[in-house]
């Protein structure tokens, strides 16, 4: 199995960025339960507001663990083994397999086309410039699209597939 490791700096980047994130989630979960504004959030027993933080935590959770089936259904959809995605997971073969049954032996996606968070992508050469663009309809009913300039049609389908995880 692969082993991967960050550093400490990217842990401190990492929490940072997850920390920051977690505080408008947080805020909202807050309002929502008790009906005072997210600006009031810390005006309670410190007790509640922890518990507060934790549910916005577990929402995180949650979806980290969608991203990540996603994930999974992608690269098993390129041909990745469960071999392979549980050695990029650090964990056994077995282990992926009961993780994400449902990653391996999909029915490849048509060349081209990428369905994922429940959007569509198309992915397209542009004979002209011998780069790749892409147009996408997310879960949201949001268009978006690249002029060509991605060098390879693996780099369309990564910008395609982010801007489709973010209009799920």
């Amino acid at each position: 199995m692969t082993i991967v490791e960050i550093t400490p700096e990217e842990r401190t980047v990492l929490a940072k960025a997850l920390l920051d994130a977690l505080d408008p989630l947080a805020a909202a979960v807050r309002a929502r339960a008790t009906g005072l504004p997210a600006e009031r959030m810390w005006d309670a027993e410190p007790v509640e507001v922890a518990l507060s933080v934790l549910s916005a935590w577990k929402l995180v959770d949650a979806e980290v663990k969608r991203l990540t089936a996603g994930a999974a259904a992608t690269a098993g959809s390129y041909g990745a083994s469960y071999e392979q995605l549980g050695a990029a997971w650090g964990i056994t073969r077995q282990g992926a397999r009961k993780k994400w049954p449902d990653a391996v032996g999909r029915p490849v996606a048509r060349p081209g086309s990428l369905d994922l968070f429940g959007g569509t992508a198309e992915l397209a050469e542009d004979e002209a410039s011998g780069g790749w663009r892409w147009t996408a309809v997310g879960a949201d009913g949001e268009r978006g699209g690249s002029a060509a300039g991605h060098r390879t049609r693996e780099e369309a389908a990564a910008h395609a597939g982010a801007f489709l995880a973010a209009h799920a």
